[in-house]
């Protein structure tokens, strides 16, 4: 059986997610780092951390030390309990929303509850559902950052944090990884959620611009959170 991890370029693996967009399952990415790896995103569960965790081992890759979130949703988050790091970072914006999801009480019941009040949350906290299916709440919890900035970040390592922002997210980060030419988009050009968004096409709209930008920075491969790493087009 194939590993989900794969090395992508110099230091940069991904833990590849799943392609059924029901299932809601972002990549994740480790950067490898002798003094403690740096992970782009937690996963959308529990689970899903460990299943990570476990492939990381098995490439022999150095051991988690800090968690960087590209943006504050859940299936980016989640996972965040499961890993044992020194620090979690995230853009400024994403703290409070972090809060403030961490204070609601989650559990079956509440995901039926919120969907039965506002019926456009189902797709969203029907994947909830199923990610945490098996796993129980009881030792489940939504975890804040530690650490914030503003515009730019470079981590040890070398890894840059930088905030874009964009429709889908206020706190939408891109992560750089200039010696292994890779740069990690998450989300940052994908549309807003579905349950926030206009009517319409004009809804579904890419943010074009953002992502014309970022390709033109010419890095070798370009990983968003929902689909198998590329290549920027030849000009």
């Amino acid at each position: 059986m194939t590993t989900p991890l794969s090395q992508l370029s110099g230091r940069v693996w991904i833990y590849s997610g799943d392609p059924d967009p029901e299932a809601v399952q972002p990549c994740i990415a480790v950067v490898a780092d002798d003094a403690g790896s740096t992970v782009v995103d937690a996963g959308q569960s529990p689970a899903h951390a460990r299943l990570a965790q476990s492939a990381m081992a098995k490439a022999g890759l150095p051991a988690a030390r800090r968690l960087v979130y590209t943006h504050h949703h859940w299936d980016h988050t989640w996972g965040a309990c499961a890993w044992e790091v020194e620090e979690i970072v995230c853009h400024e914006a994403g703290a409070e929303l972090l809060s403030a999801e961490a204070s609601r009480p989650w559990s079956d019941e509440y995901l039926r509850q919120e969907v039965a009040a506002n019926p456009r949350l189902r797709p969203s906290f029907q994947a909830r559902a199923r990610a945490m299916n098996g796993n129980g709440w009881e030792d489940f919890a939504v975890r804040s950052p530690t650490r914030t900035f503003t515009e730019r970040l470079v981590l040890p390592g070398g890894v840059e944090l930088r905030h874009v922002g964009g429709n889908h997210a206020p706190d939408s980060t891109v992560v750089a990884i200039p010696d292994s030419s890779v740069m990690l988009l998450g989300d940052c050009f994908y549309p807003s959620p579905y349950h926030l968004r206009e009517p319409g096409p004009v809804g579904e709209e890419i943010d074009l611009p953002q992502i014309t930008a970022l390709v033109a920075e010419r890095f070798d491969w370009y990983v968003d959170s929902h689909s198998p790493p590329w290549r920027p087009p030849l000009s």
